[in-house]
């Protein structure tokens, strides 16, 4: 009887699991954001660092607008990247992957007009979600010093524009406010709640510099919410089952990648400059056939033999 019960709910999990990925990236998303359990969410920086999350066997990944500046201008999160940059580069990373993607919208890059285009775009792009933030451009990343914010009722304006804009209902608006570092921890929670009876789905405060703040905003903002785990950055780092805990329904990793990667390439580079080889670093790379099953060149050629082998049999 034990084993006929655990076989019933292996089936229904399997069950469960076909069903979600037959849904849309919006809807498996949003319910992946409702789930009782927390949703970890690492940041992707290009579309083979999303294949490789995906690969891992997270649920869904994330694009931050300050992965984006380093790796196509090298440059800092300082709002340089235009909206055409920031949809192109989203567009290559949906379509490497088969999990959803949140992306960053940064401050909708303008006013509400601005706005309707972004969330537009966005959703043309084949992300399942984004989130804009309440901070005066030319905005800066949540966690470096001299943020500024717009006034509530403005960023109330931006955030229903997005809500009215998007097609799909099931397409998540996260609203992110950065008044924390500039107002205090009251002003932050009083933006979230408003923030959510804007429409909000899901709601963001940037940087809070303790356990206890994490715990507050839990405790009164009264909607979903998304922790932003930044490797040196201002909040404490904590595991997803903690941060579940506390009450927090999405976990973000939003640099692990990137951070991973530079110091990657860096250690290798300085191998290489020293010994003039880089032998000595194979046991830490990924080599020429691992890579190629990482990309999937089997796959392609696959699909050539398929479609090419009437003209293999006469040749």
């Amino acid at each position: 009887m034990e084993k006929n019960t655990e076989e019933a709910r292996e089936g229904k999990t399997n069950d469960d699991s076909r069903r979600r990925w037959t849904m849309k990236k919006t809807s498996r998303l949003k319910q992946l954001v409702l789930d009782k359990e927390i949703l970890v969410m690492p940041g992707a920086f290009d579309a083979l660092s999303a294949k490789i999350v995906e690969q891992a066997g997270f649920k869904c990944t994330t694009l931050g607008g300050y992965p984006t500046s380093a790796v196509r201008l090298a440059k800092p999160d300082v709002s340089l990247l235009t909206l055409t940059e920031m949809v192109e580069h989203t567009r290559y990373i949906c379509d490497a992957v088969d999990i959803p993607v949140l992306i960053d919208g940064d401050t909708g890059h303008g006013n509400v007009t601005n706005v309707i285009r972004t969330v537009k775009q966005f959703e043309q792009a084949g992300a399942a979600g984004l989130f804009i933030e309440d901070q005066v451009f030319p905005k800066r990343c949540g966690h470096m010093e001299g943020k500024q914010v717009i006034p509530t009722e403005e960023m109330i304006v931006k955030l229903r524009a997005a809500v009215d804009a998007r097609r799909d209902q099931d397409f998540i608006i996260m609203a992110r406010t950065d008044a924390l570092a500039v107002y205090g921890i009251d002003e932050a929670i009083e933006r979230g709640n408003r923030y959510r009876e804007a429409g909000a789905d899901l709601i963001f405060i940037e940087a809070p510099p303790s356990v206890e703040e994490m715990r507050r905003i839990n405790r009164e903002v009264k909607a979903p919410t998304s922790a932003n785990m930044v490797e040196g950055g201002k909040t404490p780092i904590l595991t997803a089952k903690e941060l579940e805990e506390i009450g927090y329904a999405v976990a973000t990793f939003p640099l692990s990648t990137l951070y991973a990667a530079a110091w990657a390439v860096r250690w290798v580079m300085g191998e290489l400059s020293k010994s003039g080889t880089t032998k000595g670093c194979f046991e830490r790379m990924t080599l020429f056939n691992e890579f190629n099953g990482l990309v999937g060149l089997q796959g392609v050629r696959d699909v050539e033999s398929h479609y090419y082998r009437d003209l293999l049999r006469k040749a």
